[in-house]
């Protein structure tokens, strides 16, 4: 915007310089004539005068002045007196009341109100007042951003202030408005730093359709910058919807040169199918990238575009139009295949392999053996095949020259020449290294398998042969009439790099042998397939064997014109024979072309990406009976834990039953042993006795008798009886160990695994042993108050003791009165008391005994409950586990999926390369 010369002067406050002649110096002089001049005629503008009398006085920094000519401005430049006061304030300080005069003016100039806000804008930075400063230039530009430098300031002040959202939306605006370079640079720099990202992408969409328009040079380079902005950012599936809506509705085509896009949509359609996104998430973006990616592909991605294309309408039919799945059709056949295959299909493989790796399923580790033999270009993979009784084993074993194989095998056995006899079994979940050649012989042994064996045999072995020509021979199951040809070991002929057939001399290419060579070059037409017609030495009349070979060979052409055959015995060893097996056998042996062992790798990747489908189907299984298997075991375990219950509580009644019978029968000789003990104390009272002490000296003995009773006799048989206790209890004890070893052998045998121990602990038994020890070592007893107690005829004895013992003739009296009394007394209080006493342990024993039988189950009871718990966390964790793969099935099947397509891509590659259109 080019501003006016009068309004350039109003700006720079010059105005006054319309009053002054060229050779005037002096404008203060000039400007006061015309003042006073004004006066005097009455006609002159003397407002005008003044206006420009206050420009000369703020030049000359004199502020005062200048604001009181400005004031006394009464016409047209009143606003930019106005302007010019709120300047003077600026320039003395008086900010705020520069603010309120900058807001105060009102005018139609644009002009002028441009200028206000860049000073409101400038005082606004002085006091630090940021928001309203950044509010007041957005204003500026909104309402003129023509206005010079204003777009210019503001972006200063929004990248200075790391304001990029303003920044960008001002440069988003101006490349829209103005269509210029400058903008549009501005912008790619910001998106080039990563500023763009935090707009939604369709904030761009109008920018980047003008930009094309523009400059197609800059709006690729746009794109680039934007693309990698939002790359790894939320909104990147979000930009991709965007801009591929946005291309798909320009009219670029590969004419014009999009190499950088190119790239992009290469870089951005591999990540996508790496198998990190679920299908649904795809189906919207996928087909819109590659009908762009088509549309722009440049010569050295136009191959990887088409396969691209081509792949995924095959799994998605109706998702890209006919249209350009024509186009992709002719394009792909008029691309140039610069790329690397063999890298291509190799980071496929191994892509696949740590995605399963992440998904805790094993790939295997048949398939990395086959990928890596088959990176092995200096080998020729050579696949024997016969039907039985053809003589293919005694074949194999004339050229390893070692009789290998003695019968029908159930797998394939690859032989490989090298220094060291080594065999090794390579399955899918496993290697395995045989310890001897019997124990290989018993896991190939088709009469001991029955079935297919998967899993391939590598035996190693010095083989002078197979060493000078670089060959491997493969062994298959023999072809019989119930199945012409395994349906597994069928996979294994793409491994093969030619094939040779075995045909009996005596009846050489039956029809059978027909429908089975159909069979394999249905199943791999590009195979090359070479013939050996052994047992020739069965054929005694030569002319009959040469007749034999030409007729066989006439015959095998007319299905394999290239076929070679060669006549051969197995049972004859001369060195010519094994010259011309030699020679043969480097024929055979061709250049391995590159192309060749990238398809075979191809449909291994292919025949990987359904193992691992077939995997997750038995996974889901597994878990199922898992938690079944687990489920039941629960069952078990709880009948268990049921059944220990109740051999605790049969135990315990049996071992406590036994024990309180001891103590019944000890209670009972207690009872009846010890009133006889005291009545016959009766034979210490004479007449001659001291009746006056009697009762005291009856007392000490009736005590003694008792004691020397129990410790003598009761604690003794007491001993014994609890040492026949404690055996017994050992017994039952024992019995229940039994049973829980056999309980624990038979979860351990469920489990495969020894998880299960139910020791009891015999700890209590030593206990027992001791405390029958203690309890039956010898008691202190206290002394009992049997003779001294206060009952009625005793208080009577004792007195008439005291009273009439002096006499002499009182003594026959006493003795008799004694006598009867110890003799006739029932004791029976005395008795209950002293047997109390002296079986108060034992009942304490007792009853503890329930407790320590307790303890004694309690390591089994522990295990058992310990293994119910682990058990149901394990079914929780399984069904949770089952829960989500049946209720997300497309979280493993999607990233398969994407993997079949991106080899599917490489498979249309290989098609492109060999020129020849396959479906």
């Amino acid at each position: 915007m080019a501003l006016e010369n009068q309004e350039n002067q109003l700006i720079k406050k010059t105005f006054y310089e319309t009053f002054m002649e060229a050779d005037e110096k002096n404008p203060v002089r000039v400007l006061g004539e015309a003042f006073l001049a004004g006066h005097k005629d009455g006609a002159a503008d003397i407002s005008t005068i003044r206006f420009v009398q206050g420009e000369v006085y703020f030049h000359n920094k004199d502020y005062e002045a200048a604001i009181f000519k400005w004031e006394n401005v009464h016409n047209d430049l009143e606003p930019w007196a106005k302007k010019n006061i709120a300047d003077c304030f600026y320039e003395l300080g008086q900010l705020s009341t520069a603010e309120e005069i900058y807001k105060s003016i009102d005018t139609e100039s644009s002009v002028l109100q441009s200028e206000v806000a860049l000073q409101l804008f400038s005082l606004y930075i002085d006091q630090g007042r940021l928001e309203d400063a950044d509010q007041v230039i957005k204003k500026a530009v909104s309402f003129n951003p023509d206005y010079p430098n204003v777009t210019d300031i503001a972006r200063a002040f929004f990248e200075k202030h790391k304001d990029w959202k303003s920044a960008i939306e001002l440069a988003v605006n101006e490349a829209i408005r103005t269509e210029s370079h400058h903008w549009f640079d501005i912008l790619k720099t910001y998106a080039k730093q990563g500023l763009t990202k935090i707009f939604e992408p369709h904030y761009f969409s109008k920018c980047l359709a003008v930009l094309y328009q523009v400059d197609q040079t800059r709006f690729e380079q746009m794109v680039e910058a934007l693309w990698n902005g939002y790359k790894n950012e939320r909104s990147y599936f979000s930009w991709l919807r965007e801009f591929n809506h946005l291309f798909l509705n320009l009219d670029a085509s590969r004419e014009q040169s999009w190499k950088k896009l190119s790239t992009l949509y290469q870089e951005a359609y591999f990540e996508l199918i790496d198998g990190k996104y679920l299908i649904k998430e795809l189906e919207e973006i996928i087909p819109n990238i590659l009908t762009n990616w088509l549309k722009i592909a440049d010569y050295s991605h136009a191959l990887f575009a088409s396969a691209a294309v081509l792949a995924w309408s095959e799994k998605f039919p109706s998702s890209i139009s006919p249209e350009v799945v024509n186009d992709a059709e002719n394009l792909i056949f008029h691309s140039r295949n610069e790329t690397d295959g063999l890298e291509y299909s190799l980071t496929l493989f191994d892509s696949i392999v740590k995605w399963a790796e992440a998904q805790h399923v094993d790939p295997g580790h048949r398939f990395r053996w086959i990928i890596r033999e088959l990176v092995d270009f200096e080998t020729h993979h050579l696949f024997v095949v016969g039907t039985s009784g053809n003589g293919k084993s005694a074949f194999i074993n004339s050229v390893l020259g070692e009789n290998i194989l003695t019968a029908p095998t159930s797998s394939v056995i690859v032989f490989k020449g090298d220094d060291e006899t080594e065999i090794r079994k390579i399955s899918d979940e496993e290697l395995t290294t045989f310890s001897s050649f019997q124990e290989f012989q018993e896991a190939v042994d088709r009469r001991l398998n029955k079935a297919f064996d998967n899993a391939i045999m590598e035996f190693s072995l010095p083989s002078p042969i197979l060493q000078k020509n670089g060959l491997v021979l493969i062994d298959t199951p023999g072809f019989s009439d119930r199945n012409h040809i395994e349906g597994e070991a069928l996979k294994y002929l793409h491994f093969a790099d030619s094939l040779l057939f075995v045909l009996d001399a005596n009846d050489p290419f039956t029809e059978k042998e027909q429908e089975i060579l159909m069979q394999i070059r249905e199943y791999a037409p590009n195979l090359p397939i070479h013939f050996l017609l052994n047992k020739i030495d069965e054929i005694y009349d030569e002319h009959e064997a040469a007749k034999i070979i030409e007729d066989t060979r006439s015959r095998v052409r007319a299905y394999v014109p290239e076929a070679r055959v060669f006549a051969y015995s197995s049972r004859l060893r001369s060195r010519k024979q094994q010259n011309d097996l030699a020679e043969f056998l480097k024929n055979l042996n061709r250049q391995i072309a590159e192309d060749d062992r990238i398809e075979k790798i191809l449909i291994f990747t292919r025949q990987l990406i359904s193992h691992l489908l077939d995997k997750r189907a038995e996974m889901e299984n597994s878990l199922a009976d898992s938690i079944k298997w687990n489920e039941e075991m629960v069952t078990k375990l709880n009948g268990a834990i049921h059944q220990l219950t109740d051999l605790k509580e049969e135990k315990a009644r049996i071992i406590t039953r036994t024990f309180h019978k001891v103590l019944e029968e000890i209670r009972s000789d207690l009872s009846e042993n010890i009133p006889r003990i005291l009545r016959e104390t009766s034979d210490m009272i004479r007449e001659d006795s001291d009746f006056r002490k009697l009762h005291l000296e009856l007392n000490d003995e009736m005590n003694r008798r008792v004691r020397a009773y129990v410790n003598d006799t009761v604690l003794p048989e007491l001993y014994r009886s609890l040492q026949e206790w404690i055996l017994t209890a050992n017994d039952e004890l024992n019995q229940c160990q039994s049973f829980l070893d056999e309980i624990s052998d038979g979860f351990n045998a469920m489990y495969g695994e020894d998880r299960l121990k139910l020791n009891c602990d015999f700890k209590v038994l030593d206990d027992w042993r001791r405390d029958a020890d203690r309890m039956t070592s010898g008691v202190q007893m206290e002394k009992v108050n049997i003779f001294l107690r206060r009952t009625p005829y005793q208080i009577l004895l004792k007195s008439a003791g005291k009273l009439f013992g002096a006499f002499q003739q009182n003594h026959a009296m006493l003795y008799n009165k004694y006598k009867q009394f110890v003799e006739n007394q029932d004791y029976l209080d005395v008795v209950e008391s002293i047997v109390n006493k002296l079986l108060l342990q034992f009942e304490l024993f007792e009853k503890s005994l329930e407790r320590d039988i307790s303890i004694f189950f309690r390591n089994p009871f522990a295990a058992l409950n310990q293994t119910v718990e682990e058990t149901k966390k394990e079914i929780s964790e399984k069904e949770e586990e089952l829960e989500k793969m049946r209720s997300n099935p497309e979280a493993y099947r999607d990233p398969l999926t994407l993997f079949e397509i991106k080899l599917r891509q490489y498979e249309w590659m290989t098609i492109s390369a060999k020129g020849v259109l396959q479906v």
